[in-house]
């Protein structure tokens, strides 16, 4: 993998290499029965399976719900390479860009208060931040920073990944990394990943409620929905609570070709992309997102109100509203599922809900480095949904 594949992949989503060998722990282990009249999820197990054996990824894990089969979770592969511990599915992970939906509440929430308007520009809240080499806080709004249309190019694709120990446990400030992005050239016209959108959106919740984010997102979101697992790291560059290790290809003299990068200060994706939380969490709160519980009709209908996307950046026939991500399963009759996914070093996420109250959470803690393990991963996710019927 290049470094310019690498900004790519971490930046794409927080939306090449041989792998030397993987442990892939044996068969799916489940956790937690299913609801009577169901016989567990075969398919679903399966491709976990195959994400530790066929594509050598070092672990995964999924939970699941179904209206009709209950809460059904499943692991595969290693949380940890040097003891061999396996994975598990109720564990705290990082889950990178998700984090985006979490900030895309708050400033609907805000909105509803009448504390800050959609179409008003950026300007208007931080005046002066945006400015320089062509781009202008005055004719970008708070919209288009939560929907990826505001033409910013995005800053963690200038991160210098190929020496990431020299930056990785640092403290990263809105500022710097706001200055970082305008540095790049312009993405041009239309719709373009950015997680600098949302960490301007993050900098407009701090000057609209004296609170930073992470203070907005607990006292708004997490506490009222009881997501106890579920946190703002700060500049804590350690996991808190039972968690698996997060790897990233690496060379020969480390464990079976994978380097550990569980740690990591996560201010380098801000409000864009630093929350820790567990899959069942994940599930709880895009749920109760969708089920209207965080927002009224009028702002709930704004967040999923879609754009076409990029597929490079996210995935085929994905459509982003406010902080979420619309896409079809053709494979279950066209229905579709709202949620997010989140790339951060170490850890890979992917999950929704349906219309009809299916929802499953998936996660991987290593690096896929093919397009083959890219694609296997949205398969499973989209069985789990389709097999929850």
């Amino acid at each position: 993998m290049t470094t310019n594949d690498r900004r790519r992949h971490w930046g794409g989503v927080l939306a090449g290499v041989v792998l030397l060998v993987a442990a892939t722990g044996g068969p799916a282990a489940a956790h937690g029965p299913a609801a009577p009249g169901c016989a567990g999820l075969p398919a679903t197990a399966a491709a976990l399976r195959g994400l530790t054996g066929t594509h050598l990824l070092v672990g995964a894990a999924i939970e699941v719900y179904g209206p009709n089969c209950g809460r059904w979770s499943g692991s595969s592969g290693r949380a940890d390479l040097r003891t061999g511990r396996p994975m598990r599915a109720d564990e705290r992970i990082r889950i990178g860009s998700s984090t985006k939906t979490f900030t895309a509440t708050v400033v609907l929430q805000l909105v509803a208060e009448g504390r800050l308007a959609l179409d008003a520009p950026v300007e208007r809240y931080l005046p002066g931040v945006v400015r320089g080499n062509g781009y202008d806080g005055r004719r970008i709004t708070v919209r288009d920073l939560l929907r990826h249309t505001s033409g910013l190019p995005d800053h963690v694709d200038a991160l210098a990944w190929d020496r990431m120990d020299e930056w990785r446990y640092r403290h990263h400030s809105p500022d710097e990394l706001i200055m970082l992005a305008t540095t790049l050239p312009a993405p041009g016209p239309g719709w373009h990943y950015s997680t600098t959108n949302y960490v301007l959106a993050g900098l407009v919740v701090e000057r609209v409620t004296g609170r930073d984010i992470g203070t907005e997102i607990t006292r708004r979101v997490l506490v009222p929905l009881g997501l106890r697992d579920t946190y703002w790291p700060g500049d804590a560059v350690r996991i808190r609570g039972p968690h698996p290790r997060g790897y990233a290809p690496a060379g020969p003299a480390d464990v079976l070709g994978r380097r550990d990068v569980t740690r990591f200060n996560m201010s380098f994706g801000g409000a864009g992309g630093a929350l820790v939380s567990t899959l069942a969490d994940q599930n709880r709160f895009f749920a109760a997102l969708l089920g209207g519980r965080l927002l009224d009709p009028a702002r709930l209908a704004e967040l999923t109100r879609t754009v076409p996307a990029e597929e490079e950046r996210l995935w085929p026939r994905a459509r982003y509203g406010l902080g979420i991500i619309s896409t079809p399963l053709t494979e279950c009759g066209g229905t579709l599922y709202w949620g997010h996914g989140g790339t951060t070093p170490g850890f890979r996420t992917l999950g929704g809900v349906t219309t009809d109250g299916r929802r499953a959470q998936l996660v991987v803690n290593d690096e896929p480095v093919s397009y083959e393990s890219w694609q296997a991963l949205s398969t499973t996710l989209h069985t789990a949904l389709c097999e929850t019927r």
